[in-house]
């Protein structure tokens, strides 16, 4: 199971500069003015980077998607250009330099750490504590951003007192829907991972059937009906998102699936083995005696274990059939659902 890679990385751009705009009590003053000359370079960057997560969440051509992160890493790069050509307010420079440091952290971690997290991609389909690893590179790069923003926060409202400058408290749409996109990666990162503990055990349970190893089948089938009920333990408390309980719904028949799984079907195959396993040396001890040394007993026991052994293939074959086409049906069901789920909530923006 495949993690959409631009629906992670949504949460940062929460992060990103608040568009503030800003009224100077003076309608003639120059700090107001100069404010807002920064803003609006950073405004061009929030835009652009508003625009690649609308694309990622509402569109499935790559190129397209990939086009629009270079347009805005291009922003970005323009608006570090803006601030750099700027002079300093009557020789003060503070709020010039906050805005550009956090501009050159926006590009260090878009540009960078971006190709960085796509690297980590690929490594955390091995494994739960490496998908949790991944989802913890996120977070943490979310918490830098979130650092460097409210830094950039104290350094503006500290100019804007300074020089008796009044800023808006009204949210812009643009801000609006940044904060919005936020929340909706935050929650379905959250189900995710729930979701993924489940689905990376089962993908490990069948390949260990597929090996006939019935002893790691008996490990992989234990570790999955825990984490399942743990799973659905967490659903209960989780709240819908605005309203919207698809996600949680569709992970949580994800995980009674794989309870099910674990319980009732899972034991049918292993039961399956073991009468394989008996049954060729009944049938090898069978044809090692000579047809005149065998006895009436041994050709009773010999038919009744043929017998035994073909009721046990079809329980077999029909398990593992149903098993299929559980499996398919809940990977497709959490697919779409997860692609509707970001296509509804997360913010269009061209």
């Amino acid at each position: 199971m495949k993690k959409a890679l631009p629906a992670s990385l949504l949460l940062l751009l929460v992060l990103f500069i608040g568009v503030k705009r800003v009224d100077a009590q003076n309608p003639e003053a120059d700090p107001g003015t100069y404010m807002n000359t920064l803003n609006s370079a950073e405004t061009g960057m929030n835009k652009a980077y508003m625009a690649y997560i609308s694309a990622s969440a509402h569109s499935s051509r790559k190129r397209k998607i990939e086009k629009m992160r270079a347009n805005a890493v291009d922003n970005i790069v323009i608006c570090q250009n803006t601030i750099t050509g700027l002079p300093t307010y009557k020789g003060d420079n503070s709020l010039r330099q906050s805005s550009l440091t956090y501009v050159q952290l926006c590009y260090k971690i878009f540009n960078e750490d971006y190709a960085h997290i796509v690297n980590m991609d690929d490594i955390a389909e091995r494994s739960y504590d490496e998908m949790q690893a991944y989802l913890l590179l996120e977070e943490a790069t979310n918490d830098t951003l979130k650092v460097g923003n409210e830094r950039m926060d104290r350094a503006v409202k500290s100019f804007a007192a300074k020089y008796n400058v009044t800023l808006s408290t009204e949210k812009t749409e643009l801000g609006e829907k940044m904060e919005e996109s936020g929340r909706v990666a935050k929650y379905r990162d959250k189900v995710y991972l729930i979701f993924y503990k489940c689905n990376w055990e089962d993908n490990q349970l069948t390949d260990a059937i597929n090996q006939k190893n019935v002893t790691k089948i008996e490990q992989v089938k234990s570790a999955l009906d825990k984490y399942a009920k743990e799973g659905l333990a967490v659903l209960d408390t989780l709240h819908t998102f605005e309203n919207d309980g698809s996600l949680g719904n569709a992970c949580e028949q994800a995980l009674k699936f794989y309870k099910t799984e674990a319980e009732t079907q899972v034991p049918v195959l292993t039961d399956f083995y073991l009468k394989e396993e008996n049954f060729e040396k009944l049938k090898t001890a069978m044809e090692a005696k000579a047809a005149n040394q065998r006895t009436q007993q041994d050709v009773d026991t010999y038919n009744k274990a043929v017998n035994d052994m073909n009721t046990a293939v079809n329980n077999f074959n029909q398990t593992n059939s149903d098993l299929n086409n559980g499996r398919n049906e809940v990977n497709n069901v959490w697919e779409a659902t997860e692609k509707q789920f970001l296509d509804t909530h997360t913010p269009y923006y061209k």
